[in-house]
């Protein structure tokens, strides 16, 4: 009986493993007089920090096809998305100087730079690199950037998560020189490659990536770090998350740990799914980085890399299951998980508006929707930002919520700061407790994954939302509602209560039933709903909530109670619905 047949890999993988590192082409083809990378080396340099795109807006159809206009999304690795007021001004520069002079924050604590030019990537590299922070590996089949809870009121419990995040950061980032060698003008150092050296030659002491391998991990991997019972990091949607526990004196004795969640799907494959992240149970505090190692070591080993759309941890879960994981990590790591400690319940406090710190100095958290920093003819934010953060040295860390938190404001600097964003007619404050954890990816015009509008049509969106709300006086009991351009889920839309996902130009599909401390999953509600025909569905659908709902039940509560099969039949008449 001949064996089984072993699945070809998938041809990102027999790139990486060809590289030499992560190096590829790169060198090459960045010092070529060309306004765009190969596709080849377009997919290493995600390792790097950067997505090639062409902007969708200005396309223009000639005799030979659709003449593209390329440039760089470039995205930094910010862990905790804490950073100085020195470094804030540093992003804010590149952004005027060398980007489309917007900053956009992340789902991730990051910011990331639009419109970078070719011929502008190695400053920008070079001027991230002098503030002391870096691009590498906050994209490509790695750990990325590790995202921590927020800290407005500057408590020491929650401080001691810097360390903890800039920790799991510094161990995982990828150990080879082909960062520094080609954006830092550091000599090439040799190294040990696949193609030169067995690999059972191999040893940590030789190999340029000991942990990663010339392979690296099969898909991205995303960690983050909270205390028990603090969510404002949705940590069910991480492949690995950390709660962290507190001894009496409020130090650290030990973390939850959490593994296998994931928002990324594909319209029509039930293969295909979100995922909520399973505890695991709680290891002591001195074991945090052997069993970071050993979980992200299982993915790396077991993980799929024949089908990309298969490759991430949650599916490894999902096929081997929990019980089998648990036992692989606990053999790799040598620790045992203790499955007796209960778990706090999750609340995601708010960090919006003034609020008083520790020290008695004051943060403010800046609402921004989509994350989008940029000045507007009405509303100079950008600049307005900038000038306040250099004018009192304010620190500032970005949220998982795309928003912005400054930190350290003196008393007697709070009316000066009020009357400055006034004066640009600028108010930070949400306009509604619907706004205040609202999301939305980036999508048109530069994402090559998007399908349809996402980020340009929130602004549009919400207020139909809203009115919709007040007409059945719910506006107190808002949604945590989130949109995306595609599937893949970027802006976490389906632990939402209420989500838009897109599915074909300007037709939605509708998830609704998540909850808003992020852990239960939201179901497909909808196949498809036009953009025109969004009010009318959105009013039936809290007609139907307000009707059926009990009193102060919130709209994913609700949906998860009432069953998603009764609201479809309740909601989906044909007539407004597409079969997209």
């Amino acid at each position: 009986m001949n064996p089984p047949e072993t699945p070809a890999l998938d041809k990102a993988e027999t790139l990486k493993a060809a590289s030499d590192y992560l190096r590829g082409s790169i060198a090459r083809e960045l010092a070529a007089p060309t306004d765009h990378f190969s596709a080849d080396a377009s997919a290493l340099l995600k390792f790097h920090g950067m997505y090639q795109q062409d902007d969708r807006d200005q396309r223009q159809s000639s005799a030979q096809g659709k003449t593209k206009v390329y440039s760089l999304m470039v995205r930094g690795r910010i862990p905790g998305g804490r950073l100085s007021a020195s470094q804030y001004a540093v992003w804010d520069d590149i952004a005027s100087q060398y980007a489309n002079g917007s900053l956009r924050i992340t789902t991730r604590q990051s910011f990331q730079l639009h419109g970078v030019l070719k011929s502008n990537v190695k400053p920008v590299i070079q001027a991230i690199h002098r503030a002391l922070l870096s691009t590498v590996a906050a994209c490509g089949d790695v750990a990325r950037n590790v995202t921590q809870a927020p800290n407005p009121l500057g408590l020491f419990e929650l401080s001691l998560l810097d360390g903890v995040a800039a920790t799991l950061s510094d161990h995982f980032k990828p150990k080879t020189p082909a960062y520094a060698e080609i954006w830092l003008d550091d000599e090439k150092v040799a190294a040990v490659t696949a193609a030169s050296e067995d690999a059972s030659a191999q040893t940590p002491e030789t190999q340029a990536e000991p942990l990663y391998g010339a392979t690296y991990l099969p898909r991205k991997f995303k960690m983050a770090v909270t205390l028990a019972g603090n969510n404002t990091v949705d940590l069910y949607s991480n492949d690995l998350g950390f709660a962290a526990t507190l001894r009496s004196d409020g130090r650290i004795d030990g973390y939850f740990v959490f593994v296998g969640g994931g928002q990324g799907m594909t319209h029509n494959k039930p293969e295909t799914f979100p995922r909520l992240a399973d505890c695991l149970g709680w290891i002591p505090e001195w074991d945090l980085i052997p069993v970071a190692e050993a979980v992200l070591t299982t993915q790396r080993d077991y993980g799929d890399r024949s089908n990309r759309r298969h490759a991430r941890l949650k599916y490894l879960l999902h096929d081997r299951g929990v019980e089998w994981f648990r036992g692989e990590v606990e053999a790799r790591s040598g620790v045992r998980f203790n499955g007796e400690i209960p778990l706090a319940p999750w609340q995601t406090p708010s960090y919006l508006g003034w609020r008083k710190r520790a020290d008695g100095r004051w943060s403010l958290g800046c609402h921004t929707l989509s994350g989008r920093i940029v000045d507007r003819q009405s509303a100079p934010l950008k600049s307005t930002l900038r000038a306040i953060i250099d004018a009192y040295a304010l620190d500032v860390q970005l949220t998982c919520d795309q928003d912005l938190i400054l930190l350290g404001v003196e008393e007697a600097d709070k009316p000066a700061i009020e009357a400055r964003l006034a004066e640009a007619g600028l108010d930070l404050s949400s306009p509604a407790p619907l706004y205040d954890r609202a999301l939305a990816c980036v999508a048109l015009p530069t994402c090559g994954l998007a399908i349809t509008e996402s980020e340009r049509y929130l602004p549009t969106l919400l207020p139909v939302i809203q009115s919709a709300l007040e007409r059945h006086g719910l506006s107190q009991r808002a949604p945590v509602v989130r949109m995306t351009g595609c599937p893949n889920g970027c802006a976490r839309p389906y632990s939402a209560e209420l989500a838009l996902v897109g599915r074909s130009p300007g037709v939605y599909a509708v998830f609704s039933g998540g909850n808003v401390e992020g852990t239960r999953l939201a179901e497909l509600l909808s196949e498809g709903v036009r953009d025109a025909d969004f009010p009318a569905y959105v009013d039936r659908l809290f007609a139907l909530w307000r009707a059926q709902g009990e009193p102060a039940e919130r709209l994913g509560d609700f949906i998860a109670r009432y069953s998603i099969p009764a609201a479809r039949e309740a909601l989906a008449p044909p007539s407004l619905e597409t079969s997209s």
